[in-house]
């Protein structure tokens, strides 16, 4: 039987418009005291290529374009971004449109894909649909030497100070780019952790920046997709700022993905590659 969401026409998704002064709130005090907050914004964004429509996400309305590209490279929809000829972002009703014109050879995969997984779930495409979805087969990434840790240095309160939006609102993680040099090139926010790191893959593509010697940043706990979402960016080094799960772990370690976690009050801790049996 089909699986079919409905939902009545007042309980439609509304763009929220933020107040220019922001939000005001009370606090639960004796005095109930009163303020105002910057509230982080968040929009519905539907996504077809070549008219096929594929996704509705829940994003944070800047950086759009990025988030097109490496959200269709991270979830392994194309190849490349030079796959992606244009994105076109149109206004509908209360949500965004994106409107994705890609490679026939990218099309006809993804309807490979679409027609595969409609045989194999009775469910049509809800979410991920499959297991060769959730645990895809993925690239092995040449081996990298790990950043210097110097590049760590401070790292929390340097993320922290380029992270605008979250800083005001206190609501959206960020994925940041350090160089080779330890500066920080990029940084991308969204309310979303995945939507994160996919605004910072196509920003890295789109500007063609290099990626040698360099490495990623995720505020948000570190799951398998942003392993996923990693390796097939080309990125080398994935570094987390909360601990990895145990899966994460062992498929950054079958990949060649560097990855490490910056705990608050002790030394970075490198789970990939695997240190030397004692």
């Amino acid at each position: 039987m089909p699986c079919l969401i409905t939902r009545p026409a007042s309980a439609a998704v509304r763009a929220a418009v933020v107040p220019a002064g922001g939000y005001t709130y009370a606090e639960l005090t004796p005095d109930t005291a009163t303020g105002r907050a910057a509230l982080a914004d968040e929009i519905a964004l539907a996504i077809a290529y070549n008219g096929l429509s594929q996704a509705v996400m829940m994003v944070s309305p800047n950086d759009l374009e990025d988030f097109v590209h490496g959200f269709s490279l991270g979830a392994g929809l194309i190849e490349s971004i030079d796959d992606i000829y244009d994105v076109r972002l149109k206004p509908h009703g209360d949500a965004i449109a994106a409107e994705v014109q890609v490679s026939s050879r990218a099309f006809w995969a993804l309807k490979d894909q679409r027609r595969q997984l409609a045989g194999t779930t009775g469910c049509g495409l809800c979410g991920v649909e499959a297991l060769d979805q959730a645990l895809p087969e993925l690239p092995v990434l040449p081996q990298a030497p790990l950043p210097p840790a110097a590049h760590l240095e401070h790292l929390r309160e340097r993320v922290t100070a380029v992270q605008d939006i979250g800083r005001r609102s206190g609501a959206l993680h960020a994925a940041l780019f350090v160089d080779a040099a330890g500066e920080i090139r990029l940084c991308r926010e969204d309310i979303g952790r995945h939507n994160a790191l996919d605004k910072l893959i196509g920003a890295l593509k789109r500007q063609r920046l290099e990626l040698a010697g360099g490495f990623a940043v995720v505020t948000s706990r570190c799951s398998l997709e942003l392993i996923h979402k990693a390796v097939r960016g080309g990125l080398s080094t994935l570094v987390s700022l909360s601990a990895p799960t145990a899966l994460t772990v062992q498929w950054a370690r079958e990949h060649n993905l560097n990855l490490i976690h910056l705990p608050h009050r002790s030394a970075p801790r490198v789970y990939s590659p695997a240190p030397p049996t004692v």
